[in-house]
């Protein structure tokens, strides 16, 4: 059994939504950043956190392909070309999507005030609408970003093209909102937001 920590409207929802996918029991604890519950498991208080076997593993990139690799889906061998070009996806996703709208929203509400620099979230914008480009180039003709079965990356997109939208950054558009309606309408999402 496992056990996921983290409300739905944070990172934790990548983690719920590919359990769903898994089709695996779980127990989603919805508790927030630094509350009693996340302190116990992780001191750095940061969801999602993943308990399983008594051990507590956190970040949800590291979540989400720890489960994919356990179960043998959402994912290519390790080892393996394909396994490379997924990889190399998934750090164009932090690296390009996931790093920017983390910045964007530490200099929104996470930063004490006087650290924060709301004026850096224009520059934000301009950099993730060129990633956008990037991606729907990288797409390619799949119905999923490596081709035809959907994998970690997948998880990884969709649930930043949302953010990135609840946060008004430039919205997906073309093949990219096509795709995002693909990842929208599978049913583990739909299961997964309805927590």
């Amino acid at each position: 059994m496992y056990k996921i920590y983290g409300t739905i409207k944070s990172r934790a929802a990548r983690v719920v939504w590919l359990l769903e996918e898994l089709g695996v029991p779980y127990e989603h604890v919805n508790a927030g950043p630094r509350s009693p519950e996340v302190m116990a498991v992780n001191p750095t208080g940061k969801v999602p956190v993943l308990e399983v076997e008594g051990t507590a593993i956190s970040d949800s990139t590291a979540i989400l392909q720890f489960l994919a690799d356990r179960h043998g889906a959402l994912t290519f061998p390790a080892g393996t070309v394909d396994r490379a070009r997924q990889d190399s996806m998934t750090h164009f996703l932090l690296d390009e999507l996931d790093s920017v709208l983390w910045t964007a929203a530490r200099h929104s509400f996470i930063l004490p005030e006087d650290k924060r620099h709301p004026q850096v979230k224009e520059s934000l914008k301009w950099e993730y609408a060129r990633s956008l480009t990037r991606l729907a180039e990288r797409l390619g003709a799949g119905p999923f970003l490596m081709g035809d079965t959907v994998t970690v990356p997948d998880i990884l997109a969709a649930h930043c093209l949302i953010w990135g939208m609840g946060a008004k950054f430039p919205a997906p558009e073309g093949v990219l909102a096509d795709y995002l309606d693909r990842m929208r309408a599978r049913p583990a999402f739909q299961r997964a937001m309805a927590r």
